[in-house]
């Protein structure tokens, strides 16, 4: 009871402008928005913002319960990502919190008020200080054990409480400057995630979420698959996840449509050591699959040994390395434009991607950009 009082209060502190800001996004053109990780050795003053129309810097951590960047390079990273806006005036930066590895602080600090409050003030000053047009919040994941994080039960009615008291200090910061600031989150793309999260109740404070619809088979399978196919494949023995399956779950907990985002990944899921059968599809491996970044596939592709393939039933493409045994699953510039036309036929938010660096030459960037906006 008190729980749903509280938030109840902290809706009051959604102003006039945010509401009109929030409708105004169900008229918006399709999102373009793009990760980039300041972690790896990139130079965001290559970013070409007349591409995108919101870029994440990925990622701030949570110490002490206080929001803070802990790399030695975040402050000329971002000052470059800044820079950007002569290219693009209308682009809108953001910044992330969390990640996989920096998730581990979300559950304690959000399980309490005071803490709340904490964090939700400190990350609206990191915000100002670095003239950041809003905040993105990573949590991996609620109510799940992930890598290292601690987690409970109550997360799910923690994670609401904590998206609300981060609009409220937003709110009152909109209320100084007459800017809307936006509030967004990355989140898992299956049931799982949806049933440790109360997103019907959270999504009133976001303006949009990002779904990382990617990695369905991942670094902790020892078989193959694709990691982020459109449908189901008929090859699946398993009845593993898949976007439209993804999406349709979504929609179904009466988020609106345009605020959902659909994510990209930028690189692929390397397994070694295969079973040859099938071409490596659905296989057993002696490793777990890797990342392996688009640019880095490319490269691989040109040795002659991976031949390409495509499962119609998926939507979906992959490489098999005969001679080596290796299996990749990965996303084509075929993939993508099946993708746009899908957030269009469903009406979503647009698209996201992890992330910039991983597609060095933008050949999946540019067949993004141009099929969303035609």
């Amino acid at each position: 009871m008190k729980i749903s009082l509280y938030i109840v209060i902290i809706s009051c502190f959604l102003s006039c402008a945010s509401m009109d800001a929030q409708k105004k996004n169900k008229t918006e053109s399709p999102k373009i928005i793009g990760y980039v990780a300041g972690y790896e050795d990139f130079d965001p003053a290559k970013v070409d913002a007349s591409k995108l129309t919101h870029v994440n810097y990925a990622f701030a951590n949570i110490v002490n319960g206080n929001v803070q960047f802990e790399l030695a390079t975040d402050e000329a990273k971002i000052k470059s990502l800044m820079g950007l806006k002569k290219q693009n005036p209308t682009l809108k930066i953001l910044y992330s919190i969390g990640g996989w590895v920096w998730s581990d602080q979300f559950s304690n600090i959000a399980a309490y008020e005071n803490s709340r409050v904490q964090f939700a003030k400190s990350a609206v000053q990191l915000m100002k200080k670095y003239d950041f047009d809003g905040i993105d919040i990573d949590w991996e994941f609620p109510g799940q054990r992930a890598e290292d994080n601690v987690f409970r039960p109550s997360d799910k009615e923690n994670f609401t409480l904590l998206l609300a008291e981060l609009r409220k200090q937003l709110e009152l910061q909109t209320a100084k400057d007459k800017i809307h600031y936006l509030l967004s989150i990355a989140s898992g793309a299956d049931q799982t995630y949806l049933d440790h999260t109360d997103l019907k109740s959270a999504q009133q404070y976001l303006d949009y979420i990002n779904i990382m619809c990617y990695d369905f088979y991942n670094g902790w399978m020892y078989q193959t698959g694709h990691h982020a196919n459109l449908f189901p494949s008929k090859n699946e023995k398993f009845g593993g996840d898949n976007l439209n399956k993804t999406i349709t779950a979504y929609l179904k907990t009466g988020i609106p449509a345009h605020k959902i985002i659909l994510g990209i990944p930028f690189y692929g899921r390397k397994w070694s050591k295969v079973n040859p059968e099938n071409n490596g599809l659905y296989q057993s491996a002696q490793t777990g699959a890797e990342i392996i970044a688009f640019w880095k596939i490319r490269e691989e592709m040109a040795s002659g040994k991976y031949k390409e393939y495509y499962d119609e039933s998926a939507k979906a493409s992959y490489l098999w390395n005969q001679q080596d045994s290796v299996f990749i699953s990965y996303e084509t510039p075929k993939d993508i434009e099946l993708k746009t036309k899908f957030i269009k036929n469903k009406k979503l938010g647009g698209a996201m991607f992890w992330e910039y660096s991983l597609d060095n030459k933008q050949e999946l960037l540019n067949t993004l950009f141009e099929n969303i906006k035609k």
